[in-house]
């Protein structure tokens, strides 16, 4: 016979708050109670039915888990007690399939042993390879297949045997109050299975550490803070589990002349005084080792940019290449001759009309029109 719903139980509806959920209980205990009825079973027998469906409903996780999966929720489990309510049958499939990955994997069925570890190998390359990519090779310390064992963990002649704790399945249910929670079996460590005599070399893990040297292909174009991936090149899992990946990121060394930004090489370089004023052309080299000539042309100001199209970084699987900004810093002579000296206040002199310098001469005009205005 089919269990009537909770909520007619206590005549009450879905939405009915807690306040409401108790009232309904207490006037329905009172007249139902077997103190008031004694002898009789169809008291008896609707004042357990109070008793259960306000118990559930009184709680807010069981009357969430009741509002969704009807009387499949708390299906009662050999040896409970009434009012003690647990996970079984139909319910504890439902829960396992919304929340087992949550929980560590979900319905997994026969167990297996765990991946092994991904590694992290930092690498340094300067600008100039960045921009041609390079084939290199690294060494990095992992842990591989044993040897002695084939990566079984068990000594020759043996073989592991199913784990007697989860019975194979690599993962063990454990009841916590209203909820069911599924680990990874800590007798087999997630395998399943056990080594009832291990290997001698490995300890029973089916691996040992050793040093691989691996090679890698370093594209052109690649960035600071690129990662690589070696797929399979990480470390071994406990007894035959698949390996890791292996992680190389990338990092671009400072260069003394240029600094990069994306695909664009930036230089700044210093001209004179004279080249600055007069024109005239420099040479600059490239990241790919050319040199470039630049035409400086009279009367550049310091910070002022010259655009090289397409000689800047390698763009990444494309045969584009970024630009080069020369950057003009106009270096101010030092540890002049007398003569030097002499020729330069005569050219000070002799460009008192503001035409020489008409970023000088605009400033302080407008410096003394500001001092002006603050006497009146």
């Amino acid at each position: 016979m089919a269990k009537q719903d909770f909520y007619e139980v206590l005549g009450v509806s879905k939405s009915a708050s807690a306040d409401e959920l108790k009232a309904a209980y207490r006037k329905l205990a009172m007249k139902h109670h077997p103190d008031r009825n004694p002898g009789d079973k169809t008291a008896e027998q609707k004042f357990k039915e109070i008793s259960e469906a306000y118990d559930i409903l009184k709680d807010d996780q069981k009357r969430a888990a009741y509002d969704r999966f009807g009387h499949a929720a708390f299906e009662q489990t050999g040896g409970r007690g009434p009012g003690d309510f647990g996970f079984s049958g139909g319910f504890a499939d439902i829960f396992d399939e919304m929340f087992g990955e949550f929980m560590g994997g979900g319905r997994r069925g026969q167990g297996g042993p765990s991946r092994g570890n991904d590694l992290r190998y930092n690498l340094e390359i300067s600008v100039e390879e960045a921009f041609r990519g390079k084939q290199t090779t690294i060494r990095a310390q992992t842990l591989v297949a044993c040897d002695q064992c084939k990566g079984s963990g068990a000594e020759a002649g043996s073989k592991p045997i199913t784990c007697p704790t989860c019975h194979g399945r690599g993962r063990v249910r454990a009841q916590q109050g209203f909820f069911t929670i599924e680990r990874t079996c800590a007798a087999c460590q997630g395998a399943g299975r056990v080594i009832e005599t291990p290997c001698k070399t490995c300890g029973g893990q089916g691996r040992t550490r050793r040093e691989k040297t691996l090679s890698v292909n370093i594209p052109p174009g690649v960035e600071d803070g690129t990662r690589i991936r070696l797929a399979g090149e990480g470390e071994v899992g406990l007894r035959g589990a698949s390996a890791g990946d292996l992680y190389i990121f990338i990092t671009i060394a400072p260069h003394r002349i240029f600094q990069r930004d994306g695909a664009n090489i930036f230089c700044r370089v210093p001209i004179s005084i004279v080249t600055a004023a007069l024109g005239g052309t420099i040479e600059v080299p490239s990241v790919d080792g050319t040199r470039a000539r630049v035409t400086v042309p009279a009367g550049t100001q310091s910070g002022h940019q010259f655009r090289l199209r397409s000689k800047g970084m390698t763009v990444m699987r494309s045969p584009a290449r970024g630009d080069m900004f020369v950057e003009a810093i106009v270096e101010t002579p030092q540890n002049l001759t007398k003569r030097q000296q002499e020729l330069l206040r005569e050219f000070e002199q002799a460009g008192e009309n503001g035409k020489t310098h008409p970023e000088s001469e605009g400033f302080f005009a407008r410096v003394k029109e500001f001092f002006e205005d603050l006497r009146e």
